[in-house]
């Protein structure tokens, strides 16, 4: 048995290609990374170094690497693969399309079956993405339906970037944490479904995207934004948890958006469900020996803005259940403020842009040209101007205690935008 694993970085080695290689098959990994490809068939095998209460390390053998450069052989490989999964990030999906588009032509010359594609990627309706993606490079009428099964995933395993020094002496090394399931949609499969220890196969699969994207990823966004504002020495998301305000805030913040999805899938979470998912989340945040950064969390601030993604797409559903959200909104005018910084001192580049747009041009650009909301959204779009005028006037004082927002029931009353430059306390990039 053979997976194809599109996307040999963190993700793909530390979780999909580790729980396909121990349950016996035969993992192929395409990369565009050179020096990852050279030594997965220099060595075979890599290491994953599992930090967390019980620390291990798990040797993952029969590997081999395919460069995502060589389209032909790529295709080779999808055409005659068993199984195959994405990992590669939202932004690189659309370089791997034409290469997954050629396999599913090439698999079709060969009379073979459908093939399940298992999406590891953050991103909501990943399915439809895909075949938007997959269509643009398949010729006109080729029968997309009969010979893909796009299998959408809830993607919970945290791992950290790996330290330059680390990826130097060894490239295939990569630290995780020790949770292993994998939450796919199991309606989506045109093959059996795999018997593979950790795949959890559920029926109600948007229930469990949602649960991971505006409780998990939001859980993190709010560990990262406001820890950076009001403990700005944070390094570490564990420090953000062991917190005093932010720690508490991000407990009752994850507790209210319990319960939208309560309302949302009652037929799929309860309070004792949901409560013992975020006391485990919580757990895991706290993991000292992860050592997940606050940068990790909190970079890309542009993408996690984003209409349906984890804040944005969170307080949408929350106003359209009527439930309050005011650390949800604190956290997203507080990621109009993040500037984190890497292992080097230096911040996301893409980030460093859009604190300095809205400095130029304030949260309304964000609002409209970022977030995407509209005049349907405008309860919502105010109570974020007016949560970001509340940071801005606090983090002119010391402490910031810019949590106090929430706690006092959502800020000041409604003001306009100010235009105002970047404050100071945020410029430790």
């Amino acid at each position: 048995m053979k997976v194809v694993q599109i996307g040999a970085g963190n993700i793909g080695r530390s979780f999909v290609g580790q729980l396909f290689s121990r349950a016996g098959y035969e993992v192929v990994f395409i990369d565009v990374d050179e020096a990852v490809v050279n030594a997965l068939n220099a060595r075979r095998e890599y290491s994953v170094e599992i930090r967390d209460r019980e620390p291990q390390t798990l040797v993952i053998r029969n590997v081999r690497g395919v460069n995502g450069r060589a389209v032909a052989a790529c295709a080779e490989e999808l055409a005659t693969a068993d199984i195959a999964a994405t990992a590669v990030g939202p932004g690189a999906l659309p370089h791997i399309y034409p290469t997954l588009a050629r396999g599913l032509e090439r698999r079709a010359e060969l009379g073979r079956g459908p093939l399940d594609v298992i999406i590891a990627e953050n991103l909501r309706d990943a399915a439809d993405h895909f075949r938007q993606g997959l269509r643009a490079h398949l010729p006109p009428g080729f029968p997309l339906e009969e010979h893909v099964g796009l299998v959408e995933t809830s993607i919970g395993k945290m791992v950290p970037i790996m330290p330059d020094e680390v990826r130097r002496q060894d490239p295939l090394l990569v630290y995780a944490e020790a949770y292993n399931t994998l939450i796919l949609d199991a309606r989506a499969f045109k093959n059996p479904i795999p018997t593979v220890t950790g795949l959890d196969p559920r029926q109600n699969m948007k229930a469990y995207v949602d649960r991971k994207l505006f409780v998990h990823n939001c859980g993190h966004a709010l560990a990262a934004y406001l820890a950076h504002l009001e403990a700005p020495e944070a390094i570490y998301t564990y420090e953000a948890v062991e917190h005093p305000t932010v720690g508490a805030a991000g407990r009752a913040r994850q507790w209210g958006y319990g319960r939208a999805l309560i309302a949302e899938y009652p037929d799929e979470f309860s309070e004792a469900n949901i409560g013992a998912h975020i006391d485990d989340l919580l757990r895991r945040f706290a993991n000292r020996a992860l050592g997940d950064t606050i940068y990790r969390v909190g970079r890309d601030v542009r993408r996690k803005l984003s209409r349906d993604d984890r804040l944005v797409g969170a307080l949408r559903l929350d106003a359209r259940r009527g439930v309050p959200a005011p650390m949800t909104t604190l956290t997203t005018a507080a990621a109009m403020f993040f500037r984190a910084t890497d292992e080097h001192g230096q911040p996301y580049g893409p980030d460093r842009e859009l604190a300095d747009a809205v400095a130029a041009r304030g949260p309304e650009f964000v609002l409209h040209e970022v977030c995407g909301l509209g005049p349907e959204d405008e309860p919502v779009a105010r109570r974020i101007v007016t949560a970001y005028e509340f940071i801005t006037e606090r983090l002119e004082s010391e402490p910031a205690r810019i949590t106090d927002f929430a706690w006092k029931g959502g800020g000041p009353g409604q003001r306009h935008p100010p235009s105002i430059p970047p404050c100071p306390r945020t410029a430790r990039a």
